[in-house]
């Protein structure tokens, strides 16, 4: 596994909620920010892009 470099979300909550993305072996990864060890969940280049899209266009939102 290569060095991975992760930002938390801008969407994190003051509560603790939090989510870090960032690259592992050049792959998206999340992970929870309140529980680093616990690892990360890696996803596929298009699949990373789908869920953002999505996510911006409010397909998410309640």
């Amino acid at each position: 596994m290569t060095s991975q470099h992760w930002r938390t979300s801008s969407r994190s909550q003051p509560n603790g909620n939090c989510v870090e993305v960032g690259r592992v072996d050049g792959r998206p990864a999340v992970r929870d920010t309140k529980d680093r060890s616990a690892g990360y969940v890696l996803t596929a280049r298009p699949r990373w892009t789908e869920f953002l899209t999505a996510v911006k266009t409010g397909r998410y939102d309640r």
